[in-house]
């Protein structure tokens, strides 16, 4: 597997090819698909509705959450024993109705090592209907290794970080409507990966290049999937100037 590289397509496709020919290969998935939301629904929000350069957000729900199911199941198969995938997603209201991820997420085959509560700081919505939300779902799913459900202990440092996240989201990139930040992938990166081995990180929904730009920042490899060519040569744009940028600063300053 061509490692480092952004791959334009569909990912379940892309994902079928990849488990007829490869073994598995990806150490974590660091991804949030887009929500379903209803692209034109944005009642009560202070932010614009989420609308995607290649891709319609409003499918039948059934539809919606069978295609989750297929791909955290297909990343399964390409990921590696003791691997991980954080699954970034929102308990979201349709009608009076909850719709909370743990409803596909449960029938994945992956096991659920713990859901992480990322306090975003301010709501999109400012309706009274609810108490406005500002927090969305990190889910820490893993592929269990020797029958060990629970994994590898974390080191302190990192445990200590607790179960709320608090870092408000991405706002500079203009080329996507949805980016999570910098911050989201750092911190699973770093806490996960600390003896210099280089590890393979995967996202099927690259959007932005996020987890790619944080990936290559810490030293490990990335791939990424989307189905948006433009969302793509910006991702390619902005992992390159990162890079630059990485190469003054070590120059400046020493490694």
């Amino acid at each position: 597997m061509k490692l480092n590289q952004l791959i334009l397509g569909n990912n379940i496709e892309i994902l079928n090819e990849w488990i007829e020919k490869e073994s598995s290969f990806v150490d974590c998935t660091i991804t949030s698909p887009p929500y379903n939301k209803q692209e034109n629904k944005n009642s009560g929000g202070i932010t614009k509705a989420v609308k995607y350069d290649s891709y319609c957000d409003s499918v039948p729900e059934k539809d919606y959450q069978n295609q989750q199911i297929d791909l955290l199941n297909k990343i399964w198969q390409v990921t590696n024993i003791g691997g991980h995938c954080f699954y970034n997603h929102k308990v979201r209201y349709v009608g009076g109705t909850a719709i909370s991820p743990f409803d596909w997420i449960n029938q994945s085959i992956w096991k659920v090592r713990q859901e992480i509560i990322w306090d975003r700081i301010i709501a999109s919505n400012i309706r009274g209907w609810r108490y406005w939300n500002v927090d969305e779902r990190i889910y820490w799913l893993y592929k269990p290794k020797d029958e060990n459900d629970k994994g590898v202990e974390l080191k302190s440092q990192w445990a200590n970080m607790g179960s709320i996240w608090r870092f408000p989201p991405e706002g500079k990139i203009k080329n996507h409507p949805a980016p999570y930040p910098t911050e989201l992938p750092r911190r699973i990166i770093k806490s996960l990966y600390e003896n210099g081995t280089s590890k393979v990180i995967f996202d099927p929904y690259i959007g932005s290049g996020t987890t790619a730009v944080v990936a290559k920042e810490l030293g490990h490899n990335y791939i990424g999937i989307d189905v948006s060519e433009e969302y793509l040569n910006s991702a390619t744009k902005r992992i390159d100037e990162a890079f630059i940028q990485d190469c003054i600063i070590s120059e400046l300053f020493g490694d």
